[in-house]
């Protein structure tokens, strides 16, 4: 009988957030030229905001990455405070040139409201923000590297003003079935991340606290010219295997020719198949019921005399 794992002990199969950093730092300068679907899954985001009614006053891009939705949610929300936020330096770096200040020197120096967004670099599950002080909570396919995903909730209902809305994207359990598969046809060990069910992420939704949540998903499949090409584009985009109990070695020559050829057996058309299943989700910030130490909150309300 395996050992039963107490919280204090991570789960192999959790992300390991310093690998996930560094991996998307080296990525920042390749990310762009290969996040063809972080951009896609991106605007069917945005599209959904097409049927929301808000004038949000502070809008968080939470894992902003290069920050390639910042200029949508500028122009969708002129007035807002725009936050980038992202664990990685380097795509903040990168976010802030997509997103430069264009105050004039005067305006800068005498410390007149900024002209672009303002960046930070920080965790999602411990965020700089005062409690209730953001009304539009944005993530892109960001969530599926946090390790621990109720304490994130948690966090984002925190900073929610009450009325506010998360809106995020992230990949579910279909995700790369195509590698999982070539990697089990090896014996490799697993070399491909775990991802979450819609339906766990709607329960840790209703968990933390949120109003309405809705979930949906579809599947996106995208074909490459070779293995190499599909293994590439991960590189690129900071998206490799950075678990806690991943396999520290590298693959051998030989094992590695037999991954590449298991993929190139999946072939279609003379192209490699890889399936994305992107899951959608987004809930609003109600009222809260309870106090941070969990005690139950009475409003009274005062009726006038004859009302």
């Amino acid at each position: 009988m395996a050992a039963e794992r107490t919280p204090a002990q991570p789960d192999p199969g959790d992300p390991d957030p310093r690998a996930v950093r560094r991996a998307f730092g080296r990525a920042a300068s390749s990310y762009d030229t290969a996040a063809v679907l972080q951009r896609e899954v991106g605007d069917r985001l945005a599209s959904r905001l097409d049927l929301v009614r808000m004038v949000p006053a502070t809008v968080v891009d939470l894992g902003c990455g290069t920050g390639g939705a910042l200029p949508m949610l500028a122009a969708r929300y002129p007035k807002a405070r725009l936050v980038a936020v992202d664990a990685a330096l380097p795509m903040l770096v990168a976010a802030g040139r997509r997103m430069p200040d264009r105050r004039p020197a005067l305006a800068r120096w005498i410390g007149r409201p900024a002209g672009g967004p303002a960046l930070v670099c920080a965790d999602a599950t411990a965020l700089p923000f005062a409690a209730r002080g953001v009304d539009l909570l944005w993530s892109n396919l960001m969530l599926q590297w946090v390790a621990d995903v109720p304490r994130a909730f948690a966090e984002f209902r925190r900073v929610l003003s009450v009325g506010g809305l998360l809106t995020f994207t992230t990949f579910g359990p279909d995700t790369l079935k195509e590698l999982k598969g070539a990697y089990a046809a090896i014996d490799e060990p697993a070399h491909v991340h775990r991802f979450a069910d819609l339906h766990d992420l709607g329960d840790a939704l209703v968990r933390a606290g949120f109003a309405d949540p809705v979930m949906d998903m579809e599947t996106i499949t995208v074909t490459y010219p070779t293995p190499r090409a599909l293994l590439r584009e991960l590189k690129s985009i900071g998206a490799t295997h950075q678990a806690l109990g991943r396999p520290r070695g590298l693959t051998g020559r030989a094992r590695h020719a037999r991954l590449l050829a298991a993929l190139e057996a999946l072939a279609r058309n003379g192209r490699i198949p890889a399936t994305f299943e992107v899951v959608y989700g987004h809930a609003w910030m109600a009222e809260p019921t309870k106090t941070t130490d969990g005690l139950p909150i009475v409003r009274v309300e005062r009726r006038r005399p004859g009302g």
